[in-house]
């Protein structure tokens, strides 16, 4: 036999390598090209972190146990939302308690707008392309000032609400906004009334001739009356800058993310408004049954607007549990509360796991919408830690990537 050079014996292999394919048709062509394309990553995984071992051994077994105000308590009965029908009877119902309106239908005023302003009132943001200023106004000659941070550079169409709490110290907001910022979002920052760059004066209800200065929520008794919710006062605020931005800028979603009062916030105007498709409220709430079991400084009635003394009517209809499912129903819609364990202010321990899986099944059960809770037991303070954050970012990120 006569000897075959390499080159041949490769060109004959390659011959027989072409003619088997073109044999096998073109699935098998296609499995091939499928086979030589690159691999995506996989998702990045959620972060995770371990208990704060320090942190935890300075507290006692009333953060490491359900409580006995949990014990017996059927939270399955608490909640009278079943269907998405049931959530919106239940919204309208809610929505009409605070502006007491006949059709249960939000407001659709706009804010006094100053585009380009200076804010010296806000900590110093980077990748702000221009701030503007929204003024809403309300009855009592109530003003509520909310800033819009427009960002540099984005490649996306979602805005987030930022809110702060009863006078919290800027921290939190500026990290969480600036992270917000960083990712492309346009920001909206919310104060309390009466805090930070909110003013304090409104007008007397006995005598509106008369200015007057609140100092606390507490005081705002007298302006609670049978035609008039105060509420309104802090929710209105929302609703007014929801409306310019849906108007204006027309974005493909508003995510919320709120601190103590402003968790409030987080979970009960997302609750009534729909279009807010995601929330994060942080040691905002726990539902009522659990009140008076948070251990530390002492247990968390909350403020004014929280409590059911001060609106039985509002909260007459709904507990907190059926709030929580109202922010999450929904398409693309979905609620992640954070609760911190060891949290310095209100608001902790681990009550939370009583109604945690009720809550989460219910929204399941309905079907359309996400709802879970992360307890965040790394720090001891009251505030949305770094790890809280880097989940928020996460489950934007990632598990709401390819949403809208």
């Amino acid at each position: 036999m006569s000897p075959v050079s390499r080159r041949a014996l490769i060109g004959t292999l390659g011959t027989a390598a072409a003619t088997a394919a073109a044999a096998a048709g073109p699935a098998a062509g296609a499995a091939h090209a499928a086979a030589s394309r690159p691999v995506p990553a996989p998702p990045r995984p959620r972060p995770v972190a371990p208990v704060n071992a320090e942190v935890a051994a300075a507290h006692g077994i009333d953060y490491k146990a359900l409580p006995q105000e949990a014990v017996g308590v059927d939270c399955e009965q608490l909640m009278t939302v079943h269907t998405e029908e049931d959530a919106r009877t239940l919204r309208a119902a809610l929505v009409a308690e605070v502006w007491k309106s006949a059709d249960g239908l939000l407001p659709t005023s706009l804010p006094a707008v100053e585009r380009g302003v200076a804010a010296p009132e806000l900590p110093a943001f980077e990748g702000v392309r221009r701030v503007d200023r929204l003024t809403v106004r309300m009855p009592f000659e109530l003003r509520s000032v909310v800033f819009l941070l427009l960002p540099r550079h984005s490649d996306h169409t979602r805005f987030a609400f930022y809110h702060n709490g009863h006078g919290e110290e800027p921290g939190t907001m500026a990290r969480t906004a600036q992270a917000l910022l960083d990712a492309g979002y346009a920001v909206l920052l919310f104060a309390m009334p009466f805090y930070h760059w909110n003013p304090k004066e409104l007008r007397d209800p006995d005598d509106p001739a008369r200015t007057v200065t609140v100092e606390s929520h507490d005081d705002l008794g007298p302006w609670e009356t049978p035609g008039f919710s105060t509420l309104r006062f802090f929710l209105e605020p929302l609703t007014v800058a929801m409306n310019h931005v849906r108007r204006e800028y027309r974005p493909s979603s508003v995510q919320m993310i709120g601190l103590s009062g402003g968790g409030w916030a987080a979970t009960v105007y997302p609750a009534l408004d729909p279009r807010v498709t995601r929330s994060y409220p942080a040691a905002g709430s726990l539902p009522f049954f659990l009140r008076s079991a948070p251990p530390k400084p002492s247990p968390t009635t909350g403020d004014w607007e929280q409590r059911r003394d001060s609106h039985p009517a509002f909260y007459g209809i709904s507990d907190f549990m059926d709030l929580y499912a109202l922010a999450a129903v929904g398409e693309h819609r979905r609620q992640l509360q954070i609760l911190n364990r060891f949290d310095e202010c209100c608001f902790n321990a681990v009550g939370h796991r009583a109604y945690e899986p009720v809550v989460r099944h219910r929204v399941e059960v309905i079907g359309n919408g996400h709802w879970e809770l992360l307890e965040d037991a790394t720090h001891g303070d009251h505030t949305i830690s770094p790890f809280a954050l880097s989940v928020v970012l996460w489950d934007l990120d990632v598990a709401c990537g390819h949403l809208p």
